[in-house]
């Protein structure tokens, strides 16, 4: 009986463990549908596990590591939040700088210099935000507060950080350089907008005046306040190139006005000494205008404008503009002119340039005087020490100039040889209130360089010198005639030249009275001989020895006044001649001898026409012996001498014989005697 009861059991508990199976198999199911319902859970936790686990770290950590920590935390956060406040008033100013600063100049300079104040904050407190967040992270490192991946994210972050710190011009993303490049812009617009090139009209012979400041006050001050926010970022030197660019521009254009192209002939050209006499009078109004009236207006406005950043900053700019303006082509020109050959009217420009040189010494000195204008300095001593040397070395050789002269022909024309009209003149000139004290000058600073002494009265004694050998050049050259009566008639126009030339004259009184007085007689010694063997031999043709005349004529008086008619009418023709080509260059002395021999001839031949002119103007064949008539001779003598230049007006004008026949008419018109 017990058998089956333990059976029944049995059973029971195998259906009871069964069912139990099948409830466990069931709720295994259900979980296992759960949990595959679960499972991305599953994987998002398994992913936020590391940093939930980095986050409780510091739960886990020491209580004195997590206390000590809070400090580090504290003083890294006040620069951080700092620098962050900045960068975001940096961010606000951009609206601003990036406008034009025409609009609103004091506004934007202000501006500006709250973007300067505010990245100077940055520069200096970044660094010190960073160092201390470099703390936190090297304290959590020693204290293994913070998981290592979370830390090396924080250190590559802070090398990012100090790499940008570094470079500072990152910090405002380059709006303090676009507004320094608008001021610059600014700087130059106000520059060239109130740069007008004077109108310029030197007064020639008259000291100019000096100019006005060329800038309203108005503007200097805002070019000022330009400059001295771009100084303080290190860019003066850009503004310098600026105002030497445009203002240097504008002294140019100021001077196109004066018609400056003569300054670039060349040394070639300087060698015709005709076209070279109006350009260095030119030259040196042209130069003391530019000088006086715009370089001293630029010196002045260099200096106002830069006043406040020192003497060199403002010298070196005028400088610049000086050179670039045309201040070197001036000097160029003057030295050309000591480069052209060395002839003898040379000196005079060589004086003349020194002149205008010296005359501007004083402001040569004052603007061009500083380190920074060497280039014009060492230009300007260059062509000085050319003048002196070129001017003494002409005036030394012009005795032994004029002594060779000697050698050549005398004027085939019996005039006045160039060289003594040349040389009286040039002297005069060389003593004379214009050139005599430039000259001694010149002289004295050639003599001390060579350590030399210089008399007081070199000069004259050397120019009278010069005189004394024309003298002799004259002696020399009559000698040279082979016609006795060409060389009397040189003697009388170059004895007169010399007397007129130097009467009254420095020259003049340093000779003596007593040796123009001597000239003078031998003018009249050589005239009176002249016209004693040349036309005062015309009348003794004219003979009225063995004419008796009567009522109705007489053919044996006819005869013989045709006979004395053609031998004055073939010497006076003979005479004409040979002296057509002669001239009397001082008109005063050409009149007189003219009148001379007017009052020798014409009277005697009236006379004698007069008286028997009659006897052949019957004649069918009168016009062969009566040639001239009274009025036509008259003319001819009192036309003779004229110097062909002064005749005819040109060397290309018509010929001398072809002129002669317009003038007057050589042919017997009505009457002889008219």
């Amino acid at each position: 009986m017990a058998e089956p009861a333990m059976v029944d059991r049995g059973i029971q508990s195998l259906i009871a463990a069964t069912n139990h199976l099948k409830s466990s198999l069931e709720k295994s199911k259900a979980i296992g549908l759960a949990l595959e319902r679960t499972s991305p859970r599953f994987d998002e936790i398994k992913q936020r596990l590391p940093s939930l686990e980095a986050a409780v770290r510091p739960i886990r950590a020491d209580r004195e590591a997590l206390v000590a920590v809070g400090g580090h935390i504290n003083r890294a956060v006040g620069p951080a939040a700092a620098v962050l406040k900045v960068l975001d008033a940096v961010h606000g100013l951009e609206k601003s700088l990036l406008s034009d600063p025409k609009n609103d100049l004091s506004g934007y300079l202000a501006v500006l210099k709250r973007l300067e104040e505010a990245l100077r904050f940055l520069g200096e407190n970044c660094g010190l935000a960073i160092q201390w967040l470099e703390d936190i992270v090297e304290y959590l490192e020693d204290h293994s507060v913070a998981d290592e991946k979370y830390l090396s994210n924080l250190k590559k972050s802070l090398k990012g950080l100090r790499e940008f710190q570094q470079e500072k011009a990152r910090l405002d993303g380059g709006l303090r350089d676009a507004a320094l490049d608008k001021l610059e812009n600014e700087f130059r617009r106000l520059l060239k907008d109130n740069s007008v090139p004077l109108p310029m009209a030197p007064p020639l012979g008259e000291q100019a005046c000096i100019a006005p400041p060329q800038l309203p006050v108005t503007v200097i001050h805002k070019l000022q306040a330009v400059l001295g926010r771009l100084r303080a970022n290190n860019r003066l030197e850009m503004c310098v190139s600026i105002y030497v660019e445009v203002r240097s521009s504008n002294v140019r254009a100021s001077l196109q006005a004066l018609d400056l192209d003569y300054l670039d002939i060349s040394v070639t050209e300087f060698n015709d000494v005709q076209s070279i006499e109006g350009y260095i009078s030119q030259w040196g109004n042209h130069l003391e205008f530019a000088v006086k009236h715009l370089f001293e207006a630029e010196f002045k406005l260099c200096g106002d404008v830069f006043e406040r950043f020192g003497s060199n900053v403002w010298l070196d700019c005028f400088s610049k503009i000086a050179a670039q303006a045309g201040m070197l082509a001036f000097l160029q020109f003057g030295k050309t002119v000591t480069d052209s050959k060395k002839d003898p009217i040379k000196l005079l420009k060589l004086l003349d340039i020194f002149t205008s040189l010296n005359k501007l010494r004083g402001d040569f000195n004052r603007l061009f005087g500083g380190a920074a204008c060497v280039e014009i300095q060492s230009f300007t001593r260059d062509i000085i020490k050319k003048l002196i040397d070129g001017a003494a070395e002409i005036f030394w050789e012009l005795l032994v100039q004029v002594e060779i002269q000697k050698q050549i022909q005398p004027p085939s024309d019996g005039g006045v040889p160039r060289l003594v009209s040349f040389v009286t003149d040039y002297c005069n000139k060389l003593v004379g209130d214009k050139y005599k004290s430039t000259l001694s000058q010149v002289l004295l600073i050639q003599k001390s360089w060579r350590s030399e002494r210089f008399q007081e009265n070199q000069l004259t004694v050397e120019i009278l010198r010069i005189i004394k050998m024309i003298e002799q050049n004259m002696e020399a050259w009559m000698k040279a005639y082979p016609d006795q009566t060409l060389a009397h008639f040189f003697g009388m126009n170059n004895h007169y030249h010399l007397y007129k030339s130097l009467k009254g004259t420095r020259i003049g009184d340093q000779l003596g009275d007593s040796w123009l007085k001597e000239h003078d007689q031998y003018k009249e010694y050589y005239a009176t001989v002249f016209l004693r063997d040349t036309w005062g031999k015309l009348p003794s043709h004219l003979s009225r020895e063995g004419l008796i005349l009567f009522s109705g004529g007489h053919a044996t008086a006819r005869d013989l006044v045709k006979k004395r008619l053609k031998s004055f009418n073939d010497a006076f023709d003979e005479m004409y001649k040979k002296q057509s080509t002669w001239v009397v260059p001082e008109k005063d002395l050409r009149e007189r001898v003219c009148q001379q021999i007017v009052q020798a001839v014409v009277p005697v031949y009236r006379s004698y026409m007069q008286n028997y002119g009659p006897l052949v103007e019957k004649d069918a064949s009168s016009s062969k012996y009566v040639r001239y008539t009274v009025v036509a001779l008259e003319k001819i003598l009192s036309s003779l001498y004229i110097p062909r230049p002064m005749r005819y007006g040109s060397f290309k004008g018509t010929p001398p014989s072809e002129k002669l026949r317009n003038d007057v008419d050589l042919r017997r018109t009505t009457s002889a005697v008219v």
